[in-house]
């Protein structure tokens, strides 16, 4: 297994080097070492599963894991999330969203509850040792976050403290009335290396040299990063008080105009609050050379869609999907092996960089 260092020392630390972003061989072991141990957002329950005893398969982190998932609402309205392969020969469960009572596989006629739990099975009354808890279908650990959820293979951190670093400072927005805005929400493939796109993400040291609407917005000498064990935050200050939240007596930032909340979540997830809603951005693999980046958008107030550091969202990705395809092209120099760190302005990339080392190491 390959293995990594970043030095803990910011002020020493190198970046992880080009043979991280370039070997396939250590694009293939990310999966095991970093994505079966790490959390997945896969959707809302209110989209998912909008009624009791109804069923909605979804492909975890495809092409990367590709591991078939089936979420499930019951007759009580509780939401789990269980394998949708059948425990008899593999066979795919449910292909479409449905309605349900039971889970009924159409190759051999296997049955289980909307629990998971083996039921019935044709022409099986002479096996010995039959059923086994093993064929009971596959229970994957769960978090909801207000109707978001969120799914691990093996989780290798609680998502709980994730979410309690989050609603420190946006839990008093009304998350629940967030509204998914299927017209806004789009798919972006970017001809880079998936860590890339995240390095450039978690630095707001590009902003007055790429995005000039966004620097605009913002006031870059006030730009603040937070680190957290498997998350951090970037706040972006706003340049006039209409393009910033109303934060409430007591909140952690009141007093201060603050335009967006920047969450990252490691590996690949990003939360952005903004005044006129959450912008979630989440990376997928495609290949050492090549990402998808899906932006998934939930509207609160459509007014201020256009104002301050969420305007013009479309032409801030375009922009970092240029400079991180240049960078994409660059690291294969034979004269460029690994750089250094700002420590004022990149603490973000160095802590996803250590994360990446730890896992990879473990």
């Amino acid at each position: 297994m390959s293995k990594f260092f970043v030095d803990p020392d910011i002020r020493k630390a190198e970046t992880l080097p080009t043979d991280f972003y370039t070997d396939t061989a250590v694009f293939e072991q990310l999966k095991s070492a970093v994505f079966e141990k790490t959390w997945q957002w896969i959707g809302d329950d209110q989209t998912l599963v909008p009624l009791s005893e109804s069923v909605s398969p979804v492909t975890l982190m495809d092409p990367m894991l590709s591991e078939p998932l089936l979420v499930v609402r019951d007759k009580e309205g509780n939401v789990q999330c269980l394998s949708n392969v059948c425990t008899h020969r593999g066979n795919i469960l449910a292909h479409h969203p449905c309605k349900a009572k039971q889970l009924v596989c159409g190759y051999h006629g296997r049955r289980f509850g909307l629990d998971g739990a083996f039921k019935s099975m044709p022409e099986f009354e002479q096996a010995k040792d039959f059923p086994r808890p093993c064929d009971d279908l596959h229970r994957y650990d769960l978090r909801q976050w207000t109707k978001h959820l969120f799914v691990s293979i093996a989780p290798a951190f609680d998502f709980e403290g994730v979410l309690a670093v989050i609603n420190e400072r946006v839990g008093f927005l009304p998350l629940d009335q967030f509204k998914y805005d299927a017209v806004q929400s789009r798919d972006y493939i970017v001809n880079s290396h998936w860590a890339l796109y995240c390095d450039n993400y978690l630095e707001g040291f590009h902003i007055p040299f790429v995005h000039d609407e966004l620097n605009a917005a913002i006031d870059y000498d006030t730009y603040t990063t937070i680190l957290y064990d498997h998350a951090s935050l970037q706040i972006g200050y706003a340049k006039g008080a209409s393009d910033a939240f109303d934060l409430p007596e007591g909140h952690v930032d009141y007093g201060s105009e603050v335009s967006a909340y920047y969450y990252w979540v490691f590996p690949n997830m990003m939360f952005n609050f903004y005044p006129w809603g959450l912008s979630i951005n989440i990376v997928r693999p495609l290949s050492p050379t090549q990402s998808k980046v899906s932006f998934v958008t939930y509207v609160f107030d459509a007014s201020k869609r256009e104002k301050g550091a969420g305007a013009a969202l479309d032409k801030v990705e375009r922009e970092d999907e240029f400079v991180v395809e240049a960078v994409q092209k660059g690291i294969r120099s034979r004269h460029y092996t690994t750089g250094r760190f700002s420590p004022t302005r990149e603490k973000g990339v160095h802590h996803f960089h250590r994360l990446l080392a730890e896992f990879m190491a473990e």
